[in-house]
C-alpha cells in the first residue's frame, strides 16, 4: 500500500470526527509536486492555507451494518500509540487507493490505513496552551 509523508492537519486517528458522518480523517498537507500528481489522477486536494492537502479518510459506518476499524497509530520506532495528533505534526501516511462507478460517474478517494508520527504536536484539550499564553500577559 502506499505511504506519503507529509504534515498532518485535523486529523482524528484513533476517534472518530463526527461532525457529520464518522469517519477517522487527516488533511496531508504534502508539496506542489506531490499534490499536482494526485490531482492528474483524479483525486480530491484541498487548498489550504497551509498548502495543498490529501483528504486521507475512513467511513466508520461501512455496507450492511459493518464498522471499521481505527487506523492504526505508531511512533517512529512503530510501537503503537495512542496521542493526539496536533495540527502541524510531521507524518507518514499508509491509504488504500479505491475507485467506484455509480450511475455513471466515478468517484475515487484514499482510504486511511494507518499513520506514523515522525515529529508530534500533541493537541492539548485541557486549556494549557492557554495558560501558558495567560501567565505571559499576566508578566507584561
Amino acid at each position: 500500500m502506499p505511504v506519503q509523508e507529509g504534515v498532518a492537519y485535523w486529523a482524528s486517528v484513533t476517534t472518530p470526527n463526527t461532525r457529520y458522518e464518522p469517519k477517522y480523517t487527516v488533511n496531508l498537507v504534502v508539496d506542489e509536486e506531490t499534490a499536482q500528481a494526485f490531482k492528474d489522477r483524479g483525486f480530491t486536494v484541498k487548498d489550504m492555507d497551509e498548502g495543498p492537502a490529501l483528504i486521507i479518510r475512513r467511513n466508520v459506518n461501512g455496507p450492511n451494518g459493518m464498522i471499521r476499524k481505527a487506523p492504526k497509530l505508531f511512533d517512529r520506532q512503530k510501537n503503537l500509540v495512542d496521542v493526539n495528533v496536533g495540527n502541524g505534526s510531521r507524518v507518514k501516511v499508509q491509504f488504500k487507493e479505491w475507485e467506484v462507478n455509480r450511475s455513471g460517474q466515478t468517484f475515487k478517494g484514499l482510504d486511511f490505513q494507518a499513520l506514523q508520527v515522525l515529529d508530534l504536536v500533541e493537541f492539548s484539550t485541557d486549556g494549557s496552551e492557554l495558560e501558558a499564553e495567560l501567565e505571559e500577559i499576566d508578566e507584561l
